[in-house]
């Protein structure tokens, strides 16, 4: 399909809710997931929301297997979920270093739940159920979050732990 322009910190469609899909299994549906998988694939994105570029439908992909901006993080499965909902199964939270291809270039250190149990459909319309924890949950979270006009900086308590990747984590920084 195609890779589409990710909306950046600043554009008023990412500061909105999402309207929920409403049509399963169509032509414009298809068409927009596979751009997302296109999109986050060329970015080496661990999640996107169909928001980011420019799309106000409740929408989220997300997963990896290996990814040079996350080397540390355990694989996602790949995941199309459609009119999420998210629930923390404990209050137990944890902070943690998070990007996003809206923000490009910055890190922010971002508290959220541990574990979650998500739910949503896939994009024939059949129900998923999932729990998640760590980084999956993290993931699934920060992906949510867009469909409700949320970007991780909002949620960075201390803006010292907010700044460029280059200077945070050099390591992760390609020289090819």
């Amino acid at each position: 399909m195609a890779v589409r322009q990710v909306l950046k910190m600043g554009h008023p469609l990412l500061v909105q809710a999402a309207q929920p899909i409403l049509e399963f299994t169509s032509k414009e549906l298809d068409d927009l997931i596979a751009d997302m998988f296109d999109t986050m694939t060329a970015l080496d994105g661990a999640g996107l929301a169909a928001p980011q570029i420019g799309v106000p439908k409740r929408v989220v992909i997300f997963g990896l297997h290996s990814n040079r901006r996350y080397p540390e993080a355990e694989p996602v499965p790949m995941t199309v979920l459609i009119n999420p909902s998210v629930e923390p199964v404990s209050s137990e939270m944890e902070a943690g270093w998070e990007g996003c291809l809206s923000v490009p270039g910055m890190r922010g250190k971002v508290s959220r739940y541990l574990r979650i149990r998500y739910a949503g459909f896939d994009p024939s319309g059949h129900e998923i159920r999932r729990d998640a924890e760590g980084f999956h949950a993290r993931v699934v979270q920060h992906e949510c979050d867009h469909l409700d006009g949320i970007l991780y900086p909002m949620r960075i308590t201390n803006l010292r732990d907010f700044g460029y990747e280059d200077v945070l984590f050099p390591e992760l920084i390609r020289t090819d």
